[in-house]
């Protein structure tokens, strides 16, 4: 079986994620629109992967393949087909299945973030028994104001509410980065953070002190991801 990734932007891989996947026995199929690779017009029962990126999800203007992706999250959403939305896929979840999304909302969120689960993360096939508290890479400004009618509220974080949810039984939406390392930050820029009155260096070495338990708690995550795909 193979996982359908969309990728918006030349850095923004699908990284440890897509190595826990190929480790849980799943191919990737990775499509980079941005670059002018065409998406599929329909999922033909592959599980569906959205990446983040510097959009918002029905910013067409700048990104006209969004419009062709929400296609594919409305498909996964009729058909049941699993998915997982990361950040800017997250959000094009969440606005897919009728919640709302804004641009420049709230506290923007960088470097590695506590991620507070709530009670219903107990029993979801994802979250469950990895912890009250997960570190998870952020990289945001624009944020999930509300959830679609029904999903389930599994995680927040001091400075965003909407961290991960579940719209029926097998569509994850997180507004984090899962597939982030510490290394990531390290190549992020100096200067762009700085202006937002972020220091690169601290936000490097917290998510070095955080690596070992978000590594532990993100692949647990993915391979339970891997485990639905396969079902």
């Amino acid at each position: 079986m193979s996982v359908l990734v969309v990728q918006n932007t030349a850095r923004g891989g699908p990284g440890r994620v897509g190595d826990w996947l190929s480790a849980a026995g799943l191919g990737l199929r990775v499509l980079r629109p941005y670059a002018g690779e065409a998406l599929p017009s329909a999922l033909g029962g592959r599980p569906l992967v959205v990446l983040g990126g510097g959009f918002l999800p029905d910013d067409d203007a700048r990104a006209p393949w969004l419009a062709a992706t929400r296609r594919l999250v409305g498909q996964a959403l009729a058909d049941g087909t699993p998915m997982l939305g990361i950040c800017l896929g997250g959000q094009m979840l969440a606005q897919v299945a009728g919640g709302t999304v804004r641009a420049a909302h709230g506290e923007p969120e960088y470097g590695s973030t506590t991620i507070r689960l709530r009670p219903e993360a107990a029993d979801d096939p994802l979250l469950s028994g990895l912890g009250e508290t997960v570190p998870a890479i952020e990289r945001h400004i624009d944020a999930i104001t509300r959830l679609p009618a029904g999903a389930v509220w599994l995680a927040f974080s001091d400075g965003c509410p909407y961290q991960a949810f579940r719209v029926g039984n097998r569509a994850w939406g997180v507004q984090f980065h899962p597939e982030a390392e510490a290394r990531n930050i390290a190549a992020w820029d100096r200067d762009r953070l700085a202006a937002q009155g972020v220091d690169r260096d601290r936000l490097h070495a917290r998510a070095v002190a955080d690596e070992k338990a978000a590594t532990a708690a993100w692949s647990v995550f993915t391979e339970r991801f891997a485990k639905v795909c396969r079902t």
